[in-house]
């Protein structure tokens, strides 16, 4: 499975640089931007990736591209910045950089961190298809057996939750059971689950 990697830096002896480096990697697709609004204009259109951007670019900088990216698990950010700008690397990193690399490069120092962000972005991918498939399931509830998990999910037993919602203990049941088989569990530790992945739940 090919993995790509996005290099968006002005300099060309540098993007070219990088390119040669990576290039021979197997399975890597390497893709260049000789500016971050050229990035941020195809963005929607391309693969998830890692992304190497450089921190001084005229126009948008590197630290625009990450403030206009969010904290999406689509991109896993690396930011490539001169020596001496440690301050700099630092405050993308609290802008959602993984790491930062300083010009000029040591190649396996840069290939050991483009290792550790595929491996991010791997973990991001996943944990985002679970939270999607989440919130499809609980999207099929009906109002009602919305209002039933959500009892469940407070440790209302279904006594207490038909006298909440002006209902009968067994419509509870009833409900109870369709919403199981919609989220397509068979306990309610399932059911829990499922509710957290979707944001139910808030965080404490």
């Amino acid at each position: 499975m090919s993995r790509t990697i996005y290099i968006v830096d002005d300099d060309d002896a540098v993007r070219a640089s990088l390119h040669s480096l990576l290039s021979v990697q197997p399975d890597l697709v390497v893709r260049g931007f000789r500016s971050g609004e050229e990035f941020l204009e195809e963005v929607s259109d391309l693969d998830p990736g890692v992304l190497l951007v450089d921190y001084n670019m005229p126009g948008a900088s590197g630290l625009d591209v990450l403030h206009t990216l969010g904290r999406t698990a689509k991109f896993v950010a690396i930011v490539l910045t001169g020596q001496g700008n440690v301050g700099l690397a630092v405050q993308a990193m609290k802008s959602g950089a993984l790491d930062f690399i300083e010009k000029p490069y040591e190649p396996g120092v840069l290939l050991d961190v483009i290792d550790i962000a595929f491996a991010r972005l791997e973990q991001g991918s996943e944990a985002e298809a679970r939270i999607n498939a989440a919130k499809t399931k609980v999207a099929l509830l009906s109002p009602r057996e919305t209002d039933t998990l959500k009892g469940l999910i407070e440790g209302r037993s279904n006594k207490i939750i038909a006298y909440e919602l002006d209902i009968s203990p067994r419509t509870v049941e009833i409900y109870r059971a369709n919403l199981m088989e919609k989220l397509e569990v068979r306990s309610l530790s399932e059911a829990l689950r499922i509710a957290f992945a979707a944001g139910m739940v808030p965080a404490s």
